[in-house]
C-alpha cells in the first residue's frame, strides 16, 4: 500500500520535526566514535536497538495496547528491519577506520540514493528542482570527503572506513521507500516498535559468535551511557520522527534533511574534541546548504517525490 504524501503547506511542523531528528541522527556520528572500539559493531548495534524497543513498549501500550503482529505483518516489519541493521553495522564498523567528519559527509549521499530507489520502488519521479539540489548536495559531500583537493577525487582515494559507511548509506536509502511501500495503516508507534524488534533480531543473529568473546568485565561504563543515549535519542525517537516524517512529505524530502548532517557533526565534533575544524571544508558546508534550499522547494506538477 502506497500513502501520497500530504502538502507541505500545512505541514510546518513536520519539517521542524525533521530538523530535530537530524540533530540527533548527528550526534551518533560523535557518540558512537567515542565508543565503537569498545564492542564489535553488531553487539553495540544489537543491544542499541534491544534497550530502543524496551523503552518504547510501554508508549505503544498505553495508546495502542499489545497485540502480536500477523505473518504478513511480520515480514513486513522484517524487511524494514534489513536495512536499518545494515546502516547501522556498517556505521559502527566504518568508524573504526575513518573519521567523524568523513561519514557525516558521506551520509549526504543518502538523499540521492533514496530518489533513485524511490524511482524503483515506488515510481516515484524527482522533480527538476529536487535534482538539482541532489547535485548540488553530493558535490558539497564529496568536496568534504576529499577536502576540496581533486587529485584525491580523481584517484579515488577513499579508505576502508568510507567503502563500508558508502555500502551502508546505500542499504539506508531502501528504508523511506520501503516505509511508503509496505505501510498498510497501523498506528505509526506500532510499525515503529516492531521495526526496533526486527532490527534487534537481526543484529543478534550478527552478534552471536561475538558475545563469547567479549570480556564484560573490562567494559567501561561510558558505553553503557553511550548506548543507552544512542537508543533514547539516536534510536527511538529519530525512527518514530523519520517514520512519520516520510508519510506526510515523502522519502525524497525526508532524506535530504540528512545533507545538514555534516554541519551539526562537525559541530558536536568541535565541541567534543574529536576533529579539528579545517576552513577548506566551508565551500562544501555552502554547497550542502545551497541544495536544501532547491530539494524543499515545491513546484507544482505530478510527481509526488
Amino acid at each position: 500500500m502506497i500513502n501520497k504524501p500530504t502538502s507541505d503547506s500545512s505541514q510546518f511542523y513536520v519539517h521542524g520535526l525533521m530538523m530535530l531528528a537530524i540533530i540527533l541522527a548527528a550526534s551518533s556520528f560523535p557518540v558512537g566514535a567515542l565508543i565503537t572500539n569498545e564492542l564489535p559493531a553488531s553487539v553495540l548495534m544489537f543491544f542499541r536497538f534491544l534497550l530502543a524497543s524496551f523503552l518504547f513498549l510501554p508508549f505503544v501500550i498505553r495508546r495502542h495496547g499489545f497485540a502480536f503482529p500477523s505473518v504478513n505483518a511480520l515480514w513486513r516489519y522484517a524487511a524494514l528491519g534489513v536495512p536499518l541493521a545494515a546502516f547501522f553495522w556498517c556505521m559502527f564498523e566504518s568508524l573504526r577506520f575513518t573519521s567523524v567528519v568523513n561519514t557525516g559527509a558521506l551520509y549526504t549521499l543518502v538523499p540521492a540514493f533514496t530518489a533513485i530507489a524511490a524511482y524503483f520502488i515506488n515510481k516515484e519521479i524527482t522533480k527538476f528542482f529536487r535534482i538539482v539540489g541532489l547535485i548540488i548536495g553530493t558535490m558539497g559531500a564529496l568536496w568534504v570527503v576529499f577536502r576540496g583537493d581533486i587529485n584525491l577525487l580523481l584517484g579515488l582515494h577513499l579508505n576502508y572506513g568510507d567503502l563500508v559507511f558508502i555500502l551502508g548509506c546505500i542499504s539506508l536509502s531502501l528504508y523511506d521507500p520501503m516505509i511508503k511501500r509496505l505501510h498498510c495503516g497501523e498506528p505509526m508507534m506500532v510499525l515503529t516498535y516492531w521495526v526496533l524488534v526486527s532490527g534487534s533480531v537481526w543484529l543478534f543473529l550478527l552478534s552471536i559468535t561475538s558475545f563469547a568473546q567479549i570480556d564484560w568485565s573490562q567494559i567501561n561504563n561510558s558505553v553503557y551511557l553511550g548506548t543507552l543515549y544512542l537508543a533514547i535519542f539516536s534510536t527511538q525517537i529519530t525512527f518514530f520522527i523519520i517514520n512519520f516524517s516520510t508519510l506526510k512529505i515523502g522519502a525524497t524530502k525526508v532524506a535530504a534533511y540528512g545533507f545538514l548532517t555534516p554541519f551539526f557533526v562537525i559541530i558536536m565534533s568541535l565541541i567534543m574534541g574529536l576533529d579539528d575544524f579545517n576552513s577548506v571544508l566551508l565551500p562544501g558546508i555552502l554547497l550542502i546548504l545551497v541544495s536544501m534550499i532547491f530539494i524543499q522547494i515545491d513546484m507544482p506538477d505530478k510527481s509526488n517525490a
